[in-house]
């Protein structure tokens, strides 16, 4: 059975079943532990409201300690095992799987959300200007889902350009590459651009933006948008645009980078089989918040200047 007690001791199986080093692990753990307080103070583990008795480890539970708590979160987000897989691991049967999940998985948000790691949701709450860099790059992402039953749904989540059913989102990063904005999660075959339009985000003036070409027409006011040009349609590039959309495509793979950060997490990057009403939002939100937390322990760094 996988125990916190037990996988500390091996630092590299430990990072490589939750993506965190033992350090990163602590120092996210004192979140996680006011968040889970609060929350049985006041809710039982079935989620209800709770009235005279207060919370305590039953003897024989197979997350005796917070740390087994956070550990089988993290777990969970980073191999995306079915449930019954997770449980074996856990030394639990299915259905507490699944009650474990769904019940340390808004902890953990919140706890990111504490530490002021996760992204703005909301548009109208973005504020880049704050910012300390008046460099951005944005971009979509896709996610595989399990084919839906109705001809339309699968009409509405067919991506034609991943040929399979996702779902989409888009993301703004900054120069060190923490996602700073993330969108509502909507259907695979709506365009990046439309994205855009309808989560109605926008940059500070005299800022610059790299985006690629599934934003053409994406050109706020006051803002400097470098993207690379899009090949004339029975032409060609000239050999001086195929140098500048390298330069411009060796800057923009930041973003690219940051996406695989938050797809360390295969919750975001398999097939999601989880069908729980909100689930496949509020996971992207908390796999971005969990990349972000982590570059403050491992930043990255670019020798090519952005500007």
């Amino acid at each position: 059975m996988t125990s916190y007690s037990e996988l500390s001791r091996q630092p590299r199986r430990f990072l490589a079943l939750t993506s965190y080093t033992v350090q990163e692990f602590h120092a996210l753990l004192p979140y996680f532990r006011i968040e889970f307080d609060d929350y049985v103070q006041k809710h039982t583990l079935d989620g209800k409201r709770r009235t005279k008795r207060k919370y305590s480890t039953y003897k024989n539970s197979p997350l005796p300690t917070i740390e087994d708590k956070m550990l089988f979160i993290l777990i969970y987000l980073k191999q995306a095992n079915t449930q019954e897989v997770h449980g074996t691991l856990f030394g639990m049967s299915q259905p507490k799987a699944n009650k474990w999940i769904h019940l340390l998985h808004p902890i953990l948000n919140r706890a990111l959300g504490a530490a002021g790691e996760l992204p703005v949701r909301d548009a109208a709450q973005l504020n880049l200007s704050e910012e300390e860099q008046s460099l951005f790059f944005h971009d979509g992402t896709e996610r595989p889902i399990n084919r839906p039953k109705g001809k339309e749904d699968q009409r509405t989540y067919y991506s034609g350009k991943k040929k399979q059913h996702t779902v989409k989102n888009n993301v703004i990063i900054d120069e060190t590459c923490k996602i700073l904005f993330l969108t509502s999660t909507c259907e695979g075959k709506k365009h990046d651009k439309r994205i855009t339009d309808q989560a109605g985000y926008t940059f500070p003036e005299d800022s610059t933006v790299y985006q690629d070409t599934g934003f053409q027409g994406f050109r706020p006011e006051g803002v400097l948008i470098v993207q690379p040009k899009k090949k004339p349609r029975g032409g060609q590039l000239t050999p001086d645009e195929k140098v500048e959309n390298s330069r411009i495509s060796s800057i923009r793979i930041r973003v690219e980078h940051a996406i695989s950060g938050v797809k360390r997490c295969r919750i975001v990057k398999d097939k999601l089989r989880n069908w729980r009403v909100g689930f496949r939002d509020l996971v992207m939100e908390t796999c971005c918040g969990l990349h972000n937390f982590r570059l403050n322990f491992r930043p990255w760094h670019y020798e090519v200047s952005a500007v």
